[in-house]
């Protein structure tokens, strides 16, 4: 069988701390498969927020979600606090990879790892956008 496996950046771009909340949780109390994205996406707000983005303006442009895939390494549970580190990856054209690592704050065992493809939208002409250029600079790493 195949699995998913993603590689880690050298260069984070930004961290947040998320605690684990009830709703989160699943009939085998731990942190549901679903929630993963959900923590990623508030996640992905706080890093767009923190560089005076948003997912509807990033130097005009909105972004879609093109695909997600999650590496699971160990199980979080009711209270647990998460850090959650996020890093822009091979940027393109029209748009990029983020990347996200879930620790417990309490351990730093990893708990899972994430990656979306974001595409750069224009949501007014309902067309795929190229990546802005201020965007590229700004994220330019060499990993």
């Amino acid at each position: 069988m195949s699995r998913v496996k993603i590689d880690l950046p050298n260069t984070w771009h930004y961290q947040t701390q998320i605690t684990v909340q009830i709703g989160d949780i699943n009939y085998g109390n731990h942190l549901s498969n679903d929630a993963f994205l959900r923590l990623a996406h508030e996640a992905r707000l706080r890093f767009l927020k923190h560089h005076h983005y948003t997912e509807m303006d990033i130097d005009g442009m909105g972004l879609i979600m093109a695909d997600a895939a999650i590496q699971f390494k160990n199980q979080a549970f009711h209270g647990d606090e998460l850090n959650i580190r996020v890093a822009v990856t091979d940027i393109g054209r029209a748009g990029f990879t983020l990347i996200y690592l879930f620790e417990r704050a309490s351990d730093a065992q990893q708990i899972a790892r994430i990656k979306n493809g974001m595409v750069f939208y224009d949501y007014q002409q309902q067309s795929v956008a190229n990546t802005p250029a201020a965007f590229q600079a700004a994220f330019a790493t060499t990993d």
